[in-house]
């Protein structure tokens, strides 16, 4: 049995464990039924978490399924693209760069700055570097995405915030669930999942598997995924659900390109060194919930088991274990309202890199044991001294150690015996106020520092531990949402001035980026989404995000913008149609590309993107879609990775996704 196999059987044994014996299905409530097939039988499933983010004084957003149910769900990307002041860009495949407000601006590879959960649970790894691929959106009931200090309440203190994937529970999702697609470069996706209850019990699993060769040569990728839940009922106000997530992926990676090339011949990959990234992982998480009338606490634990085989320069080859607790308390009585929490997250990272021999290893280059802590405990208190208005203060303290023995560096002559390590804390406050002027209408505004700690990659370059500076911003934002008519919007202004800002750039083109302390930066900008219902038949959806993103007196670069997210990010869909059938036409607009390098002597052009999706009831409960993209075939720079100075000749280019079509069927039985 192979190693991947038996995580899978590991996984899928540990499910069936706590998962008890089922004669019956409960029915779903025929209130809350759409019209259309989806992943839950009903839509009060984000009822609450709408009703939390519409508490909150600052960006805020609640996605649901349906929202994107028409889409060929590759990643977050297609999720989230309407989801005010989340940037995603793809790269190619489930590989896309995201960001909030500029978190991790210049990351071109995993994720920073961002805090991913699961179910409530985070799935960054201790030191909080994370892969955003080990989500599967087609799982999802729905997201929430909570911006910037928002995210108070996830126990983030980032300056992009947190991203929240909910899954069904049998209670929510009765029956089978089947969905199918395919479509351009060989994309083949499919999606099981049956939920059921009885009594005091439910239980709701998932599989899913995609295979695509890409839009691009050596950009074949594949996976399987299984997610489950199991909830027992044990008293009273006080119930247990025990979470399992498997994940196999494997992707080649097509790597960057020259601009001539990423314009003219976007179709082109990278055979060099065979560069993949693949991944195995097991995660289990355990949460207890205990309601009573004016409140409810969850508490909790996980462990995550990771295997990262990642041939790049060189063959990075990574095998982690992660563990951890936490704690949150709501509180609701009258005119207050508190929310505590705590969170500890322990990991041990075996970490090795070996010569590039095609894609397999060669010669050992480098041996270390990397040990990371994080840590934080939280409050937020909210008091309403009359009805329409709502005062909030509260503040999250968080501490980190990151420590590497290295044991072999072949730069340094072979085997070696060299600790290095840092600590870090820091105090981070939160103050807002959340005014409602009418029924329907909010205004926000808020003040708050974030704090990020470096990882093991901007701590442990190439081979030798490197000592950096947190990343610190106090930010302030102001905003408005609510619904009027036929219009219903979100709209936030933020400026976050930054010391210490982690910024990468590339030494190479196989080469991972070195990382540095800005001295003073800046992130200013605007989030906002505007909807229109123009009638029976036809709603107007559009997001638009504004990044003014700079260095601020810098002995090197002066006022010089920073690279990588372009200035303005249009995006509007018309639905034309009703649940039965409706075709949805799209345009994604970047007016100006974004710059290239610090010094700001290259900038990428300007595109626009159309495309299509529809959907059609065929009978009840089977579902027919369409997702077609980037139907001009436009060719253009769709993301970047950060370079001192670039030239066109700099390979460090990603095109837009060619033209696709993709197409499926969803069905309830």
């Amino acid at each position: 049995m192979t190693v991947k196999s038996s995580i899978f059987v590991l996984g899928a044994a540990t499910f069936a464990v706590a998962a008890p014996a089922y004669a019956e299905t409960s029915e779903s409530d025929a209130a809350g039924e759409s019209d259309r097939t989806i992943i839950v039988t009903g839509q009060h499933a984000s009822t609450e978490a709408k009703r939390r983010a519409d508490a909150t004084p600052g960006g805020t957003d609640v996605v649901t399924h349906e929202d994107y149910a028409d889409k060929s769900l590759v990643s977050l990307r297609d999720a989230l693209a309407f989801s005010p002041g989340v940037y995603l860009q793809p790269r190619y495949g489930q590989e896309v760069r995201i960001s909030i407000r500029g978190s991790g601006l210049s990351r071109g590879y995993h994720m920073r700055g961002i805090t991913l959960l699961q179910d409530g649970v985070p799935i960054n790894l201790a030191d909080d570097n994370g892969d955003f691929q080990e989500l599967e959106p087609i799982f999802f009931d729905y997201l929430e995405v909570y911006r910037g200090a928002n995210a108070l309440r996830f126990g983030s203190g980032t300056l992009g915030g947190a991203i929240n994937g909910v899954t069904p529970t049998g209670m929510m999702a009765s029956g089978m669930y089947l969905r199918a697609d395919t479509g351009s470069f060989n994309t083949w996706r499919g999606l099981a999942s049956y939920g059921a209850a009885s009594g005091a019990g439910d239980v709701w699993a998932a599989v899913s598997y995609d295979h695509s060769n890409g839009d691009r040569d050596h950009a074949h990728r594949e996976s399987l995924r299984f997610h489950g839940n199991v909830g027992l009922q044990i008293a009273d106000g006080v119930e247990n659900r025990t979470y399992a997530s498997i994940n196999r992926i494997d992707q080649e990676l097509p790597g960057a390109l020259d601009l001539p090339t990423a314009l003219t011949a976007p179709k082109t990959g990278n055979f060099v060194n065979d560069q993949a990234r693949d991944i195995d992982s097991l995660r289990l998480q355990n949460r207890t919930r205990f309601s009573f009338a004016d409140g409810q606490l969850d508490a909790g634990v996980f462990i995550n088991a990771k295997s990262l085989h990642h041939p790049i320069f060189q063959v990075v080859d990574q095998k982690s274990v992660d563990r951890g607790a936490y704690a949150r308390f709501d509180y609701a009585a009258g005119p207050f309202e508190l929310t505590l929490g705590g969170e500890a997250r322990f990991g041990d990272v075996d970490s090795r890199r070996f010569v590039n021999i095609d894609g397999e290893r060669g010669a050992k280059t480098f041996e270390a044991k990397q040990e990371a802590r994080t840590a934080n405990i939280y409050g937020e208190f909210r008091f309403r001294p009359v009805d329409r208005l709502q005062l909030i203060a509260g503040g999250i303290y968080a501490d980190g150690q990151r420590e590497q023995h290295l044991l072999f560096d072949s730069f340094a002559g072979g085997v070696t015996d060299v600790t290095g390590s840092a600590g870090f804390n820091a105090f981070s406050p939160k103050f807002g106020v959340l005014y409602e002027p009418a029924d329907g209408i909010q205004l926000f505004a808020n003040y708050n520092r974030s704090v990020e700690f470096p990882g093991f990659i901007e701590l442990a370059q190439v081979a030798s531990f490197v000592n950096l500076d947190p990343q610190r911003a106090w930010s302030f934002e102001v905003g408005t949402r609510g619904r009027a008519g036929i219009a219903e919007w979100d709209l936030a202004a933020y400026r976050a001035d930054i010391r210490g800002e982690l910024l990468q750039f590339n030494v190479g083109p196989d080469i991972p980026a070195s990382t540095f302390n800005a001295d003073e930066t800046f992130h200013q900008g605007v989030e906002a989404a505007l909807s229109i219902d123009l009638g029976e038949w036809a709603k107007l959806r559009q997001v638009y995000q504004y990044s003014d993103f700079r260095f601020k007196d810098d002995a090197q670069y002066g006022d010089n913008r920073l690279p990588v997210v372009p200035r303005h990010v249009y995006r509007a869909e018309l639905r034309l149609g009703t649940d039965r059938v409706h075709v949805a036409p799209n345009v994604e607009w970047v007016p100006q590309g974004a710059w290239v390098d610090y010094t700001n002597s290259l900038r990428t052009d300007g595109y626009a993107l159309v495309g299509l999706s529809a959907g059609a009831t065929v009978t009840a409960g089977i579902d027919l879609f369409l997702d077609a993209r980037n139907l001009l075939n436009e060719k253009a720079v769709g993301d970047i990775s950060a370079a001192i100075t670039a030239t066109p000749a700099s390979v460090v280019f990603y095109p837009v996704e060619r033209r696709a079509v993709f197409g499926g069927v969803r069905a309830r039985f």
